[in-house]
């Protein structure tokens, strides 16, 4: 459609998630349009991510170090682990400025239509680190799908034996959210979490 190295940006901004043909060509566009330095220095930061990050040899978080700063922090209590699917969930959980321990990155969740079992993931890692680290409560933060789900009963059937505290998020109703607009699924999660006041 475009001319050669602009249909070839076009085309790969279009493979990252999110990111449709018309938002590629505008950033296409965009990236045309700005000095050659901020140009580059996007250019510049992608190919030094790419050479520099990779996980903690710890919790599989992505960080520039062997370990990544949750992990190094003293003040973190090693003794609570939040499991969650990807890295990305872990500036979530972080937001809520509610959780001082640490993390574990399982790398996704169960799915067997996917071919991705418990073998695939990072389970054993969190086996090790239970019985090196004296682990006594893991919280599973994974998504509220049925693959998180599955996810989340697999840890606590292996965990539980282990003498391990195993607890998952609660879900349910967004805070100022009306009930006309709660799927059946959420409302009965949130019946089900509710709490006493």
């Amino acid at each position: 459609m475009f001319e050669g190295p602009v249909q070839r940006v076009v085309d790969e901004l279009s493979r990252l998630p999110g990111i449709g043909r018309k938002t590629a060509q505008r950033l296409a566009f965009h990236l045309l349009a700005v000095d050659e330095v901020d140009a580059r220095r996007l250019a510049e930061a992608i190919v030094q991510m790419r050479e520099q990050v990779r996980p903690c040899r710890r919790c599989f978080n992505m960080t520039g170090g062997e370990e990544c700063g949750i992990c190094m922090d003293p003040r973190r209590d090693p003794h609570i682990v939040c499991v969650v699917e990807r890295p990305q969930d872990i500036p979530v959980v972080e937001r809520t400025q509610e959780f001082r321990g640490r993390y574990h990155v399982l790398g996704g969740a169960i799915s067997p239509i996917n071919g991705v079992g418990p073998d695939q993931l990072r389970f054993a890692e969190l086996k090790d680190r239970v019985a090196d680290e004296q682990i006594t409560e893991i919280i599973v933060a994974t998504n509220p799908t049925m693959e998180g789900d599955a996810t989340a009963m697999y840890l606590a059937r292996e965990f539980k034996p282990l003498g391990v505290r195993v607890t998952r998020l609660a879900s349910g109703l967004p805070v100022g959210g009306d009930l006309d607009y709660a799927d059946e699924l959420t409302l009965g999660r949130a019946l089900a979490g509710r709490m006493e006041l």
